[in-house]
């Protein structure tokens, strides 16, 4: 078992190290503009006027503190601070707070809405970027956004935080994340991420008022999100918390399973802890009805109808959520299924041409070359985040 492991964490060092980060830290560069560039579409065309994203700034940020933690690369702490120094100067709104959801290509805000999803990615980022480089300022911007967030997106009459704002923090009519999002108040994602910041927030800030809030997170999975007949997440709800969707995501199932458990464990109850990793097992199991016979996972379930092409991303989670599984139960299966969960994406996913990955690969096994390569959306996070916690866990 110890081979098989040193062998994965082997095989996804070399992945981050000589394909995926040298991918951005190579073709992204903006040299002109500041940062990173805002899009590479998938058959590789450079759109240097493409709008730069506060997701991707925010992802790129993340990625590269991240590795430099592990890793120790100069060039790492090189790029996260070039992420860090772009977004201060052109996504931090100095007059109401909070982070815009675009700039143009040279750095003018043009879509200022205040998404909290994106602000819960600047502080898992600026949290990653404190835990690497020791830099003060950015734990202080972590809390700066942490504290927006409260003030601003918590309800505290129904729990949980609404979704979406204008520049001055007046709650949108429409919420929606991308198109393709019901317009409702409350939404699992926008959780989830905001549960992801805090357990990296909390890691370095043991705050009363953080360490309430993160513990609120997980109970509003554990008791709303999750449902307790299926164990998938429920997606949309009204501010009541009726739940106004029937969309199975399979990718959101199995990476809230290692999340939320992530968020236990750095709380430290151990009562909390336990009923936590037994729902996480389920949840786990749950995202499987998506496993398909070549280790892949397909979309998500929409009315009767299987999205079945295997994005980047669900693959990630995937090899995360069952290496996890593995730990907390010891159950050999879920190793056999992150194993070849990891060997669908190495024989199908990665670009070795190009670099990178691609968005997704169709049922009959073609890569997706009209998704973007890099964009909004299309980030270094989900798959350096597999490979960076693939080498932690089997380290330690």
């Amino acid at each position: 078992m110890t081979t098989i492991l040193q062998k994965l964490k082997s095989e996804v060092r070399d992945e981050l190290i000589h394909n995926i980060l040298p991918f951005w830290a190579g073709k992204m560069i903006d040299t002109k503009n500041g940062g990173f560039f805002g899009q590479i579409k998938g058959d590789g065309q450079l759109i240097p006027e493409a709008d730069k994203g506060g997701i991707l700034n925010a992802r790129i940020l993340w990625s590269f503190s991240s590795a430099y933690l592990q890793e120790k690369n100069p060039l790492y702490l090189e790029m996260a601070n070039r992420a860090k120094v772009y977004i201060l100067d052109h996504f931090l709104d100095a007059s109401f707070g909070g982070t815009y959801w675009t700039v143009s290509f040279d750095g003018k805000p043009v879509d200022t809405k205040k998404q909290i999803y994106s602000q819960a990615f600047f502080i898992y980022a600026f949290t990653e970027h404190y835990r690497a480089s020791g830099d003060e300022s950015s734990l202080q911007t972590a809390i700066e956004l942490f504290r927006i967030i409260e003030k601003y997106s918590f309800d505290p009459e129904l729990n949980g935080y609404f979704e979406a704002y204008s520049r001055d923090w007046v709650l949108l009519e429409d919420l929606r994340l991308s198109e393709k999002d019901e317009n409702e108040k409350k939404t699992m994602n926008t959780h989830l991420h905001i549960l992801e910041a805090y357990t990296n927030l909390y890691r370095v800030w043991k705050d009363e008022e953080l360490k309430k809030q993160l513990r609120n997170l997980i109970l509003i999975f554990t008791e709303k999100i999750v449902n307790q007949k299926t164990f998938h997440l429920d997606l949309f709800f009204d501010e009541n918390w009726n739940t106004k969707s029937t969309i199975v995501s399979y990718g959101h199932d199995v990476e809230a399973s290692w999340l939320i458990d992530e968020a236990a464990r750095m709380l430290g109850d151990q009562e909390l802890l336990t009923e936590v990793q037994e729902i996480c097992i389920n949840v786990a199991f749950a995202s499987c009805e998506g496993l398909q016979a070549d280790g892949s996972m397909v979309y998500e379930l929409e009315k009767g109808h299987l999205e079945t092409d295997r994005h980047w991303w669900v693959q990630s989670e995937a090899v995360v959520g069952f290496l996890n599984a593995y730990e907390l139960s010891n159950d050999q299966e879920w190793l056999e299924k992150a194993l070849k969960c990891w060997i669908y994406i190495s024989e199908n996913l990665i670009d070795w041409a190009g670099g990178e990955w691609f968005w997704s690969v169709s049922d009959e096994g073609i890569a997706n070359t009209n998704g973007d390569k890099a964009g909004f959306w299309k980030c270094p996070y989900h798959n350096s985040r597999m490979c960076l916690e693939l080498m932690l866990r089997v380290e330690e």
